[in-house]
Parts: C-alpha cells; structure tokens; sequence
C-alpha cells in the first residue's frame, strides 16, 4: 500500500524510473541533497531529467578526488573510501547542512532528506566487478528524528557504463521507496528491483532505521532477500545486526556447523566447540582469525512448508544469545557454501558435522546436475585443503559408536570415500561427549511445542531460561 505525502498533487502511479523521479519532484515538500561517490551522479541525473527538478533537488556533490572527500566527510579508517562508515558520515553530515542552511521558519512543512553512495565499479582488467554502498536519511513528516535504509551491493555487469546505470534506476528506487512504502518494507525492497534483476545488481546486505521502521526486525529483512532470490546467503551477528558477508569473512579461518537448530542443543554446542579444539591445531590456522559460523539453509527453514517467520527468529535468538554468527543461506549443498566462502578467504576452512549427514554428502543423486557430477562437486568441496571435522553417531538400536571408520556410504562412493578420509580429509571428534549422543533434538522440539517436561537437559541452561521467559516455539500448550 502506497502512503500519500501531504501536498501531494494528483498523479497517476507509474513504474519507470522517469515518473518515479517526476512524482518525488512534484510534491514541494520533498528537498533533500545528493552525494555520489564513484560511479557518477546517476541517481541524481534522473532527477534532473525528469520536469521540475528544482523543486527536489537542494544540492548534488560528487567529491571524487580522495582529499576533498576527506576535508568535507572526515578521513575514514585505514584511508578506505567504500564503506559502511563512509556512507554513514555522508548522510550525517549532508542532512546537518540542510538543516543549517535551509530554514525551519521559512520552509515549515519540508521533508528533508540526503541521498549518498560511496561506490567502486569494475575495474580495467575486469578482475573485480565492483560493490558500493548507498543509503538515504528522510523525514515523513516535517522536523520529525530521520529513519535510515542502508544497503550493500555487488556489481554484476561487466561494464562501468551499465553498473552506472543499474546504480542510478536503484537509487531512485530506493528514494521512492523510502517515501512511498516507507509503511511496508518488503514493498520497499521488492520495488528496489524495478527495471532491475540480482544478474545485474545484488543487494546482499540491508538496515531499516529510525522511527518509521521501530517495527521492523532487520533479520526477516535479511531473510526476505534471501527467500526471494535477491542474494544467495545474509548474515547477522550474535547482537542481531545484519553484517556485510564480506567484512565479516574477509581472511578468515572459517569453521561452520550447519543445522536446524530447532533449538540449538547441546550436541550443536559440543560438537562445534570439540572441532574448534581440532581446527585451532591445524596448520595455517591463525587462532586469532577464526570465525566459526552457525548456518542455517532456506531447505531446513522450509521443514514443514512456507517459512515461519516467528520460528526463524526463535532460532536466531537462541542463537545470538549463545554468541554465534549466524548465516541463512540458499546452499543446499556444502560445495556451494565453501565456493560462497572462497570468494572472500583463502585461509583454511573447515565443516562440522555429524555421521548421517556426511553420509548424504557422499550421495551422487545430489549431483546430477553438475557436468562432472560428484568428483565436480567434491573438487570444489574441499578446496584449500578444507576438512570435515566428523561427530560420532550412537545407533539407538544397538548401542554401537559410528565414527568414519565403521560408516555406510552408497557402494559406488565407497572408494570415493576412502580416498578422502584415507588423505586426512575426514577427521573424527575423539574427544567427543557421550552425554550427548543420547540426544534427539526432533524429540526435543516437539516436547517444547506440545508444553511437556524433560527437555531441559538437552539444552545449555541460559537456553532453557530463555525459552521459558519468551515462550519460543511454544505454540499450543498442553491441555
């Protein structure tokens, strides 16, 4: 649903960008500035090519040479230009100067807003296609506290010219969408994509704040981008706030249990802390830079259907209040998730995981699709000298240890397997905890759902207080 501005003129609604520019430029309450850094002043461009710019436009800046950028917006740390921080001081200072220099008094009832991006496209070589950040401050009423959209992309095209272009229908986009759907920011990040695709432009990482969006959790933001194809993995830190993948994985030793986590128990706890004893030992690993991750697949989100919402941020929670780095990803299979990881380390790399999962790693039907099929997928699998840190599974049945050396995998991978495992590729959790191999943590979900006891013990206690005082996952009690 669409929000009227006051002193709206009568307009009839149109998709492209040249009336998405013309509605923001009719309405005379809207005024703001614009500073783009890096790939030209495409955004504002089309605002100057669409009727009545004055009426919008108060100032467009293009600092391009690094010591004006610096003098105006300060100098960011370690002299970079295209970040988070950078963009930030833009906006702050763009919206402080329009609120200094254009007066309250005289102009009562405008909505000020400032505009920036800070961006690198493509390089010569056409090694590196390029990222940016961009961002607008804006009021929805007049001398109300700003609200804030940041966003992250990655270039795509392999031409300036066209990221410039993809960079200037985006930012119009999102100045429409911050003033016209600022009530619903799905709307806002579906509009972002008008005339634009993921092939061209990725946003891989967005916040919503300030008062218009007090509502809005910015992790089921972060899941709506990945849900909808607009980017293939997010991630958010143990205080809940989404994080650029990029700086958080850049020349890290990255170790990664992947799960449910339906609730996080405490085998997810004790494996991930034994293999993380055996990750520190290995070779080229600097303790120092590793940055273990809980990952969490759209293919379990998905477990009985469509995505419950209020159970993802359950998850999260639990997740977050345990200090973990959580990543929702669109890798079903554990090669696309060390290629995802590959574009920003190429330290050492490790996955923890238990016996029937590694089990369906060795399955050829999951590879079908690939050219070269499971040898394809396992190059790339265990790039880098990546291992698999293996959690022994207890057979209810009979009471037997399963470890890497008494497994069953399909009788065609079986060679497969051994080479791997014989070459130090599957490493075995000796030091494991036989307290915890007696846990079911589907068991322990449906006792926490349908309200009966004997849970507890399955999980960290900080765990089980926090289940019990925000009723997580608890969504019919017993009668």
């Amino acid at each position: 649903m669409s929000v009227d501005i006051e002193k709206e003129k009568e307009f009839r609604e149109m998709v492209s960008v040249e009336n998405k520019a013309l509605r923001i430029n009719l309405n005379e309450n809207i005024y703001g500035t614009f500073a783009e850094i890096g790939a030209g002043q495409e955004t504002v461009r089309n605002f100057f090519r669409a009727r009545n710019p004055s009426g919008t436009i108060a100032k467009t800046l293009s600092a391009y040479d690094k010591d004006f950028s610096d003098a105006i917006y300060g100098v960011g740390e370690n002299k970079r230009y295209v970040t988070e921080a950078r963009l930030k001081s833009m906006l702050a200072y763009e919206t402080g100067l329009i609120e200094e220099r254009i007066s309250r008094a005289k102009h009562p009832n405008k909505l000020f807003f400032s505009y920036a991006n800070t961006v690198a496209t493509i390089d010569f070589a056409k090694k590196y296609k390029g990222h940016g950040w961009l961002g607008i401050r804006f009021q929805t009423k007049p001398k109300e506290e700003y609200s804030e959209i940041i966003i992250h992309v990655q270039f795509h095209e392999n031409n300036a010219a066209k990221q410039q272009i993809s960079l200037g229908i985006l930012g119009v986009n999102l100045i429409h969408g911050a003033f016209y759907h600022h009530d619903d920011p799905v709307a806002i990040l579906n509009s972002l994509y008008d005339h634009l695709n993921s092939h061209k432009i990725e946003i891989d990482m967005v916040n919503f704040t300030g008062p218009v969006f007090k509502e809005v959790d910015n992790r089921l933001m972060s899941l709506h981008l990945v849900k909808t194809g607009k980017t293939d993995a997010i991630m958010f830190a143990p205080d809940g706030n989404n994080v650029l993948p990029a700086d958080l994985l850049y020349k890290k030793n990255i170790l990664t249990l992947r799960g449910s986590f339906r609730p996080v128990t405490r085998v997810n706890l004790s494996m991930f802390q034994k293999s993380l004893e055996l990750f520190k030992q290995e070779r080229k690993v600097d303790e120092e830079r590793i940055l273990g991750i809980y990952e969490i697949t759209l293919f379990n989100l998905r477990n009985e259907g469509e995505i419950d919402e209020k159970d993802f941020l359950d998850r999260a929670d639990l997740l977050c209040s345990l200090g973990q780095t959580v990543m929702i990803s669109n890798f079903q299979e554990y090669y696309k998730v060390v290629e995802y990881f590959s574009q920003f380390t190429r330290e050492r790399m490790g996955l923890t995981m238990g016996v029937n999962t590694l089990i369906e790693v060795f399955k050829e039907d999951y590879y079908t699709h690939l050219s070269g099929g499971i040898l394809e997928a396992f190059g790339k699998l265990f790039f880098k000298s990546l291992k698999i840190y293996l959690h022994p599974q207890k057979d209810p049945e009979t009471g037997e240890i399963i470890t890497s050396e008494n497994l069953e995998v399909e009788q065609r991978t079986k060679e497969l397997y051994s080479f791997f495992r014989d070459n130090g590729r599957v490493v075995d959790i000796t030091n494991y905890d036989p307290e915890v191999l007696d846990i079911n943590s589907r068991k322990v979900y449906d006792l926490i759902v349908n309200g009966e006891p004997g849970w507890e013990d399955a999980l960290a206690e900080d765990t089980v207080k926090l289940i019990k005082e925000n009723n997580l996952f608890q969504k019919k009690t017993k009668a």
